[in-house]
């Protein structure tokens, strides 16, 4: 079997590793003039990985998607513009997995919509989300992930070809509750880190129960099941990206009220502007995500902010 990434950063170095391992043919696309391909290009590794001998670095759209499966790994606001440049290269009847976590922050909309939105042509699309990081991984620390399609059956292909100890699947097939979700817990994770900064890690749990209920209150009125925001793709993420070291955002959260910037990318930033937008869009109170935005994009205090929103009266919990 034949598969391309598209995208070479962390994620996407990864995926193509990982593709290698379970016996496949792989290509790994990124920009020639990329600091991450001339990298890889030049020394064969980034700073999680080396890549393996079975893995073809190429910069020829037309070439990578002539594969089996194609596999998208960029930031996910530059998905549309990304779609409508793969549409002049890719035939009809190719098979995209989505392996990235965000929402369109000016529209709302779910990265596969976004997809099936600009591109032309008949296509199946997954979507593969849920916890890992490339550091437990390429140590050889398993986890479990999503992978979630509208097609049980190409769900079902997608996770015999790509399945292995290394990462068990499970088939998601709620859509919008499993792209929100896990778009969202992005969100939680920079709450997470300014909690940690702040010297308050121990409301992390509060975080975590409340930021889930009111997640699967928006998943339940875009027409999701809301129990699916605890499963995998949200909750179950939640260890990954609240609490490890390696999450970008809940690094963002702790050097953001500590003063300092953040240099990689943390998708949780544009994540909140639209899961204000779908707040207001669906008439869904989301006060974590409301809080997280008016701390980055309004100057509110953190500390008078966040403590006001953990601590504040009394109320029954459900």
């Amino acid at each position: 079997m034949k598969v391309s990434v598209l995208g070479c950063g962390r994620w996407g170095t990864f995926l193509a590793w990982h593709a290698s391992t379970v016996e496949h043919e792989v290509i790994l696309w990124g920009r020639e003039d990329s600091a991450n391909f001339k990298r890889l290009e030049s020394e064969g590794r980034n700073e999680y990985l080396a890549l393996p001998e079975q893995v073809k670095l190429c910069s020829s759209l037309e070439q990578a998607l002539e594969s089996d499966y194609i596999i998208v790994s960029i930031s996910s606001q530059n998905l549309r513009e990304f779609t409508r440049e793969i549409n002049y290269h890719a035939p009809v009847g190719k098979n995209f997995i989505l392996c990235m976590k965000g929402i369109e922050a000016n529209t709302g909309k779910r990265l596969s919509q976004v997809f099936n939105e600009e591109f032309a042509h008949p296509a199946s699309v997954a979507i593969w989300v849920g916890p890992g990081h490339v550091q437990d991984f390429v140590a050889g620390i398993p986890n479990c992930m999503v992978i979630g399609s509208e097609d049980i059956e190409y769900t079902k292909g997608i996770v015999e070809t790509l399945g292995s100890d290394l990462i068990r699947f499970y088939y998601g097939q709620d859509m919008i509750g499993n792209e929100i979700g896990a778009a969202a817990k992005n969100v939680m994770g920079i709450a997470a880190g300014m909690l940690d900064g702040l010297s308050c890690s121990s409301l992390k749990g509060a975080l975590m129960a409340r930021g889930a209920r009111e997640i699967s209150r928006l998943v339940r009125a875009m027409g999701g099941n809301e129990l699916t925001v605890y499963g995998l793709s949200h909750l179950g993420d939640y260890e990954a990206t609240l609490f490890s070291a390696h999450s970008h955002n809940r690094r963002f959260g702790k050097l953001f009220v500590s003063g300092q910037r953040f240099e990689k990318l943390a998708e949780g930033v544009e994540t909140v502007r639209a899961l204000r937008f779908l707040s207001q869009l669906h008439d869904v109170e989301l006060p974590i995500c409301n809080a997280i935005h008016s701390i980055i994009f309004e100057g509110k205090n953190a500390k008078d902010v966040l403590l006001d929103l953990f601590l504040r009266p009394v109320k029954f919990e459900f």
